[in-house]
């Protein structure tokens, strides 16, 4: 079977992904930053998540590799079928943000796909689409980063593609702050989960990995 790379998955959803944001923007007051409702104004999937964990994977050609992943599962209980679009992004104890799943080998979603025991767990290159209605189409899917530093500390997981909702951000005259190429910039609604794990790098992989309040966020 032939798969999409990521990058080329990924222009594909983000190129759907702006017309169905912009669909549910909302009006900030001028040089405000926008936050989230505090009550659904659009649609939003039901999200469940597992742990972040560790794994080594022996790369054929290479030497063993370390990654982290975190398993998913995505309902539809919004009335309609929707277009499931998720970008995942892991932010550093230093301050770098990691897309999920580039360059990963194939090896690694075979390897946590037999470690998780999920025979429905679906890779990134694969996941992306329509979610029909109701709990029997759910959609379980693992977002695989390679593994940025031994010594995580504390680090944020981003995912963006839950929700409807969507805001421009404006200046402090109430214009749109625009991009580098002159577009709008949007910022969506994104749920933020936040992790710390206690230890260093002598024993990578056998710290516990202990989990803090999540919220949601305009990103």
């Amino acid at each position: 079977m032939r798969y999409l790379t990521p990058v080329v998955l990924l222009a594909g959803m983000l190129a759907i992904a702006t017309p169905l944001a912009r669909a549910a923007e909302r009006v900030e007051e001028p040089g405000s930053f926008p936050k989230p409702s505090p009550y659904p104004i659009t649609w939003e999937l039901k999200f469940k998540h597992g742990m972040p964990k560790r794994i080594v994977v022996d790369i054929p050609g290479g030497a063993p590799q370390a990654f982290w992943y975190m398993t998913y599962s995505v309902t539809n209980n919004t009335g309609q079928e929707r277009s499931f679009l998720p970008f995942f992004e892991m932010l550093t104890d230093e301050g770098k943000v990691i897309r999920s799943d580039r360059n990963i080998p194939r090896q690694v979603f075979d390897t946590i796909k037999a470690r998780e025991k999920n025979r429905l767990l679906q890779p990134f290159t694969q996941i992306g689409g329509e979610i029909r209605l109701g709990e029997d189409e759910a959609k379980d899917g693992v977002a695989i980063w390679k593994e940025p530093m031994a010594e995580m500390g504390t680090f944020s997981i981003f995912l963006t593609g839950l929700s409807g909702e969507a805001a421009r951000l404006k200046d402090a005259e109430g214009k749109d702050v625009k991009d580098a190429e002159g577009q709008p910039i949007i910022l969506r609604k994104t749920i933020q989960l936040n992790y710390f794990v206690r230890g260093d790098e002598v024993y990578p992989g056998l710290d516990e990995v202990n989990s803090k309040p999540e919220a949601w966020v305009m990103r």
